[in-house]
This record gives structure tokens, sequence and C-alpha cells, in this order.
């Protein structure tokens, strides 16, 4: 299962914040973008309830993430 993951970053380290995302296992690529949110991540899991796991004990531990909104992937 597929998801979107659009966070919300500390201005001053937005850039430290998206390369330690980006090395987690279940990404599958991270982005600094402009607007509402400060990166966009793809991940990938097992399902819902892994999708979850991965938010709360991963991304949302790595220092510089303040908020976090997911989007599942309803088709390829």
């Amino acid at each position: 299962m597929l998801a979107y993951i659009l966070v919300t970053a500390r201005s001053s380290k937005i850039k430290e914040t998206r390369d330690k995302l980006s090395h987690l296992p279940a990404v599958k690529s991270a982005h600094a973008v402009t607007g509402p949110f400060d990166i966009i991540l793809l991940i990938e899991a097992a399902g819902i309830k892994e999708i979850g796991q991965v938010v709360v004990e991963e991304i949302q531990k790595v220092e510089g993430v303040e908020r976090t909104l997911t989007c599942l992937v309803v088709e390829d």
C-alpha cells in the first residue's frame, strides 16, 4: 500500500529533516516543496496498520517534524 505523507517541518531544519526522512526504509521519495507543507513523502507498507506505524513510530519521531497529514493512495 502506498501513501503520501505531507510534513510540516521547522523552517530552519527543512533540508536536514528531508534528508533524515529520505533514509527511512519505507520512504520511496522525499521532496521539499512550496505551499502549506514543507516536505512530501511517498511511503510504502503492507497495509493501513503498517502505514500508521511508520508515521507514528518513525516519521513523527524525526527531529524537525512538527506535523504530518497522511493521504492513502486509492488507485495506481
